[in-house]
C-alpha cells in the first residue's frame, strides 16, 4: 500500500451506509456518544439549510439510485467547460481556491515587494510564467545541458550517470506508489516502515503515460491512445530538430513498452508488505543488476547512502536489466523525447500545444487548453506552495473556522472510538490497539504548524523553465536532507490552498487544508446535519483510512504491525472482499468495470466514515430532535448533503483513464 492514503473525487452511494447491515456490522457500527456540538455561527439567523434543493430529481426513488437522486436536476443541466475533463462539487471549491490564489499571486506583483522576501519569487515566478515572448525567445536553450549530456552518453556508466542526475522527489501523496514520472525511478523521503526515522524509497517510473496498462492492454481505446502518442513522440521529435524523428520516437516507445512490461502493476504495488525491501546500497548490484549503481547513486547525490527501501523490487530491477541490454541509442532517443515532454508547458507554444493535444485532447477528453493564467496560476502554487500557502490562509482561512472545524474533528474522533466498542466481531485484544491509535491520531487543519524557507531558491522574473527547473532542484534537495532525521508527525503533504485532505498512515496523522474547508463541504452558517454529512464524512473518511485494509497494517506509532488478531484480521478481510465484489460488478463505461480490490481502502474509508459522520451528528444533538428545514429531517438532509458533495460529472475518456490509474472509484458509486 501507499505510504499515504488521500481523498478524492470519490463516494458511495449514501443509502449504502444507511440501508446495507454489512457496513455496520462489519466495517463500522454507529453509536451514540456524548459530543461536544461545534459553536454555533455568530450571526443569530436561523442557520441555512446547506443543501441544492433544485439540484435533486424528485422522478428518482432515492432508494433506487440515490446519486441520480441527489443530483439527478443538476447533472441534467451540468456542462463540463471545453478546459477541463469533468465538473462537479470539487471543481466549484477549486474555482474558488484558485481565483483567490489568482488575486494574491498578481497583487504580491502589484506591491512592488523588496528582493529576496517570498512575495517577490511569489511575483517574479508568476510574471515569468506569463512572459510568453521571453518563453518563445528562449527555445531550447533552457533544455540545451540536459540535451547535450544525453547526446555524448557512451557507455553504460555514462548512461547511468545521466539516469542517477535526473533522480527527483516525489511529494505527491497522492501517487507515491505509482509514480508517474518520466525519470527511470523516484525518490520519496518518508518515515520508515519499522523505525522513526526518515528513510528513502526507490520507485519505479520511466513511462509517459498515465499507467502501464496503456501500453498493454487489449482495449480498443488503450490501442488507440498508443497510436495517438507514438503520433506525438513523433511530431515533438520534430519540433526540436531532431533527425531522423519518426525512427527516434518509434525506438523510444518500444523501449518504454519493454518499461511497462517490467514493471510492477498498481495493485501490486500496494501491498505494503511486498514493499518492505530494505536493500543495502551492495545489495543493489546482485539483486538488480544491468545498472551501475554506484555511478547512479553518486550522480544522484546519494553516494554516501547506506541503504533504500526499494518499494517494487520486481519492477525496479526489470528496469536496471533493461539498462543493461537495450541500445545505448534508444536510451538516448527515450531520454531526448521525456526531457521535452516533461519540460512541453514552458517551451514555445508549438510544443505546449502538441503536449496538449495528446494529454488534453486525446486522453482525457478536454476539448480546450486552460488560459495561461490559470496555469500559471496553478505552477506557482505548485512550486511555491507553502509562500502561497502562507498569505491564502492569513486572508482566506479566520481562526474561528479553524476552531470550528477543529472541534467538528473532535466529535468525529470521539464517536468513531465510540464505534470501536460498539464493534460485536472485534475482540477486546484488538480495540485495546485500535483506541491506542485513534488516541495518538494527529489532525492538522489548515495549515501547518512550520512554513519552508525559500530563501536559497533563485527566482527570475524572465526565466520561467530556469525557475521551475531550479525549484524541483529545490525540492528534491529538501527531500534528501531529510533522510536519516526524525520523523516529524506534523509534517504536511499538500498546500493549504489545495481542495483535497490526506492520511498518512506512517506518520498517523491526517491534513485538511484550507481550501476544502469551504461551501458546499464547510459552511460555518449552514445547519450542522449539512456539514456533518458533506465535511464530517470527508473528515471521517481519511480517520477511517487509519483502519482500512491499509491502516490496519500500521500501529499507533505507525510502524508497520499486525495490531489484529488473526480472527478479527479474518473477519475483515471477508468483510472487505464482500465489498470489493460489490464494486467488481459496477460498470463505468460499456464493458469497464471497477476494480473493486483496488479500489477496496477508498471504498471502505466512504462507507466506514459515512457511517461515524452520522453518529457523530446525532450525539451532536445532544438528545434533542433534529429540526426539520423545508421539509427535511436532519437525516434526510445529512444524505443529501453527502451525496451532493459527491456529485461530478467527467468525460469518457478520463473517466476511463481514471479507472485504470486511481485507486478511488467513480464518484457516482
Amino acid at each position: 500500500m501507499s505510504p499515504v492514503r488521500c481523498l478524492l473525487t470519490t463516494a458511495i452511494v449514501a443509502a449504502l451506509a444507511a440501508c446495507s447491515p454489512a457496513p455496520q456490522d462489519h466495517l463500522a457500527a454507529p453509536a451514540a456518544a456524548s459530543v461536544a456540538k461545534p459553536a454555533a455561527p455568530a450571526a443569530a439567523a436561523a442557520p441555512v439549510i446547506g443543501i441544492d434543493l433544485a439540484g435533486i430529481d424528485h422522478s428518482v426513488k432515492p432508494g433506487d439510485n440515490f446519486f441520480d437522486y441527489a443530483n439527478g436536476a443538476w447533472y441534467k443541466q451540468a456542462t463540463i467547460p471545453a478546459d477541463r475533463s469533468s465538473i462537479g462539487t470539487f471543481f466549484t471549491v477549486f474555482k474558488k481556491a484558485e481565483q483567490r490564489s489568482a488575486d494574491l499571486i498578481k497583487a504580491a506583483g502589484d506591491s512592488h515587494p523588496a528582493a529576496g522576501t517570498d512575495q517577490r519569487r511569489i511575483a517574479d515566478y508568476y510574471a515569468a510564467w506569463m512572459d510568453t515572448a521571453a518563453i518563445e525567445k528562449a527555445g531550447l536553450a533552457p533544455l540545451q545541458p540536459a540535451l547535450d549530456a544525453i547526446h555524448a552518453i557512451k557507455t553504460r556508466a555514462d548512461l547511468a550517470r545521466v539516469l542517477g542526475s535526473r533522480l527527483r522527489a516525489d511529494v505527491d501523496p497522492i501517487n507515491a506508489t505509482h509514480f508517474h514520472t518520466q525519470n527511470l525511478f523516484g525518490l520519496f523521503v518518508t518515515k520508515g516502515l519499522e523505525t522513526n526515522t526518515n528513510i528513502a524509497y526507490l520507485l519505479q517510473g520511466g513511462l509517459g503515460m498515465p499507467s502501464r496498462d496503456y501500453y498493454l492492454s487489449d482495449d480498443k481505446a488503450m490501442v488507440a491512445a498508443r497510436d495517438a502518442y507514438q503520433t506525438y513522440m513523433t511530431a515533438l521529435l520534430t519540433q526540436a530538430g531532431v533527425a531522423n524523428a519518426a525512427a527516434q520516437a518509434k525506438a523510444a516507445f518500444a523501449l518504454e513498452t519493454k518499461i511497462a512490461s517490467a514493471q510492477e502493476s498498481l495493485l501490486d504495488s500496494q501491498d505494503v508488505h511486498q514493499a518492505n525491501n530494505l536493500w543495502a546500497r551492495t545489495d543493489f548490484a546482485h539483486k538488480a543488476p544491468g545498472l551501475d549503481w554506484n555511478a547512479y547513486f553518486d550522480a544522484a547525490g546519494l553516494g554516501t547512502l547506506k541503504s533504500l527501501d526499494v518499494w517494487q523490487p520486481v519492477g525496479i530491477s526489470g528496469l536496471a536489466k533493461l539498462v543493461g541490454s537495450e541500445p545505448i541509442t534508444a536510451w538516448q532517443a527515450l531520454l531526448t523525447f521525456h526531457t521535452l515532454n516533461a519540460s512541453a508547458n514552458l517551451l514555445p507554444k508549438a510544443y505546449a500545444d502538441l503536449q496538449f493535444g495528446f494529454y488534453g485532447k486525446t486522453l482525457s477528453g478536454t476539448p480546450e487548453q486552460q488560459e495561461r493564467w490559470k496555469r500559471a496560476v496553478a505552477a506557482t502554487g505548485d512550486d511555491l506552495g507553502d509562500a502561497v500557502g502562507k498569505i491564502y490562509v492569513e486572508k482566506y482561512f479566520p481562526t474561528t473556522s479553524k476552531a470550528r472545524i477543529e472541534q467538528l474533528v473532535k466529535n468525529l474522533i470521539k464517536a468513531f472510538d465510540a464505534n470501536i466498542d460498539a464493534l460485536g466481531w472485534m475482540t477486546a485484544a484488538t480495540k485495546a490497539k485500535a483506541h491506542a491509535k485513534i488516541a495518538t491520531l494527529r489532525v492538522s487543519v489548515g495549515y501547518p504548524d512550520n512554513w519552508r524557507d525559500y530563501s536559497t531558491l533563485d527566482i527570475k522574473p524572465d526565466d520561467a523553465l530556469g525557475n521551475h527547473l531550479r525549484a524541483v532542484a529545490f525540492e528534491y534537495a529538501h527531500q534528501k536532507a531529510k533522510i536519516g532525521t526524525p520523523i516529524d508527525k506534523g509534517e504536511w503533504w499538500m498546500t493549504p490552498q489545495t481542495v483535497n485532505a490526506v492520511n498518512l498512515p506512517l506518520q498517523n496523522a491526517l491534513n485538511f487544508p484550507a481550501a476544502i474547508l469551504e461551501p458546499p463541504f464547510f459552511d460555518p452558517a449552514a445547519d450542522d446535519a449539512a456539514n456533518y454529512g458533506s465535511i464530517g464524512a470527508i473528515i471521517g473518511h481519511e480517520i477511517s483510512h487509519s483502519f482500512d485494509n491499509l491502516g490496519a497494517e500500521f500501529d499507533a506509532q505507525g510502524d508497520l504491525a499486525n495490531w489484529w488478531t488473526p480472527e478479527d484480521a479474518a473477519h475483515f478481510k471477508a468483510a472487505g472482499e464482500r465489498l470489493a465484489q460489490q464494486f467488481d460488478h459496477y460498470e463505468a463505461l460499456p464493458d469497464l468495470h471497477v476494480n473493486g480490490e483496488l479500489t477496496l481502502g477508498e471504498n471502505i474509508a466512504d462507507v466506514s466514515g459515512l457511517t461515524v459522520a452520522l453518529a457523530a451528528y446525532h450525539a451532536s444533538l445532544g438528545g434533542q430532535p433534529a429540526p426539520v428545514i423545508d421539509g427535511l429531517t436532519g437525516d434526510q438532509r445529512f444524505f443529501l448533503a453527502f451525496g451532493q458533495a459527491w456529485r461530478g460529472k467527467i468525460r469518457d475518456a478520463a473517466l476511463r483513464q481514471r479507472l485504470a490509474t486511481d485507486v478511488h472509484a467513480p464518484g457516482n458509486f
